[in-house]
């Protein structure tokens, strides 16, 4: 899924995912609990800030390969 998303929220995106991971791991949840939790936070808000239904929004968050201790899309 190729999705085109500005740039500044691209970044308002990453940061809302990796503050969650960092979060969620502080709180001693695992890697992938907290990769789970940084998914449904960046697609809340990218669905928020957009016309994308929740589940679409998911879907482009998950399209973008962002994973705990990686920096940036790639």
């Amino acid at each position: 899924m190729s999705v085109d998303i500005d740039p500044s929220i691209m970044e308002m995106i990453e940061e809302c995912y990796f503050e969650t991971v960092e979060e969620a791991l502080g709180a001693g949840h695992t890697k992938l609990v907290a990769h789970k939790e940084g998914v449904t936070g960046a697609s809340m808000l990218l669905a928020s800030m957009s016309d994308m239904e929740d589940e679409e929004a998911k879907q482009a968050i998950v399209a973008l390969n962002l994973r705990p201790g990686k920096t940036g899309a790639q």
